[in-house]
């Protein structure tokens, strides 16, 4: 009799311990959280950031282009590594979109930190959450908030062309267009005025912004919420035809530095992009943003932190579903 209560009684142990098991599995599957790799690959978070760091210290506009990736990534399909992968027989490039076309970068920073990883503990961590992990680093690097980054996403096993064409918001786009855009990923006019202010980082094509110089409204005059004067110093080097791919900075008063110095440009009338500008001159709710982050760099620093939070975790992969990709620009088996 007794026995058989000792036994009784370790199966009911045993079973108790599966049952957590299962229900730490189950909520690990659904949701996304910072310790993620703490036992599977401890070194994950430490091998990205040496890797960005390295890739930033070579050329600093490198920390814009990452965050760049991420945020084009996440808005195609979720935060799932899409935006990586080459095109192949299956597979059309989100590569060759109109947003994308020569003028996203870092792969080659994504492949050195994947082959890293794939040394330190093959097939574990995933590309979607390489680019997660390394929009964050670029932004600590250049001087912007920290943040823990949610982990566990999944990589896709496809792209779409289309949701990259159709989905990210463009430098001409009105700025209906870009909150509906923003509104389809879940995210509000806080996360679109404090997610713009990434723009505080980085360098933009003429062919971004020549329309606001020459031709804004089809009438062949230039964009009158661009200061005068700008305007005639950016035409030195954005001429009406040519030049396309001449840079200029997004913020040129620091450039390389993650501040909130862009939005202190807004309401100078010296907004680069038509983008960044009608943030200011077409709506009450987001000019209210623009100059709360243009007077308190800290309030915008917090709010850009909590925004990319909340982007990196639009729909991602988890559980079983996609793949733990070994090559972040082609699909496992390929």
């Amino acid at each position: 009799m007794g026995f058989s209560r000792g036994v009784a009684v370790v199966f009911a142990v045993l079973f108790a311990l599966a049952s957590v098991c299962t229900a730490r599995q189950e909520s690990s599957e659904g949701h996304l959280y910072p310790q993620f790799y703490d036992r599977s690959c401890p070194k994950a978070k430490e091998i990205v950031r040496s890797v960005v760091a390295q890739a930033v210290a070579r050329e600093a506009r490198m920390a814009a282009s990452l965050v760049r990736l991420h945020f084009h990534d996440c808005f195609v399909k979720g935060c799932d590594a899409s935006v990586l992968l080459d095109s192949s027989p299956s597979i059309v490039s989100e590569k060759l979109s109109n947003p994308n076309r020569n003028s996203i970068r870092g792969f080659d920073v994504v492949d050195e930190i994947k082959a890293a990883l794939e040394r330190e503990c093959p097939s574990t961590v995933s590309c979607a959450d390489i680019l997660a992990l390394a929009a964050r680093d670029s932004t600590v690097l250049t001087g912007g908030p920290n943040w823990e980054v949610p982990l566990g996403r999944r990589d896709s096993r496809s792209a779409s062309l289309s949701g990259s064409n159709n989905n990210i918001p463009a430098p001409n786009n009105t700025l209906p267009t870009i909150v509906t855009k923003f509104k389809l990923q879940g995210l509000n006019l806080v996360d679109l005025v404090a997610l713009s202010g990434s723009h505080t980082i980085g360098m933009s094509r003429c062919t971004s912004f020549r329309q606001r110089l020459y031709n804004q409204t089809g009438n062949g005059l230039a964009d009158f919420t661009l200061d005068a004067s700008y305007a005639a110093q950016l035409r030195t080097r954005c001429p009406r035809s040519g030049g396309d791919n001449n840079l200029f900075p997004l913020d040129p008063p620091s450039p390389a530095g993650f501040d909130n110095s862009y939005f202190r440009n807004i309401l100078a009338a010296r907004g680069l992009l038509s983008s960044d500008q009608v943030l200011y001159t077409r709506s009450a709710a987001t000019r209210r943003l623009v100059r709360l982050y243009a007077r308190n760099n800290a309030h915008f620093l917090r709010q850009f932190a909590r925004s990319m939070i909340k982007m990196s975790a639009i729909s991602p992969l988890t559980g079983a579903r996609g793949e733990i990709r070994r090559n972040c620009r082609r699909v496992n088996n390929s």
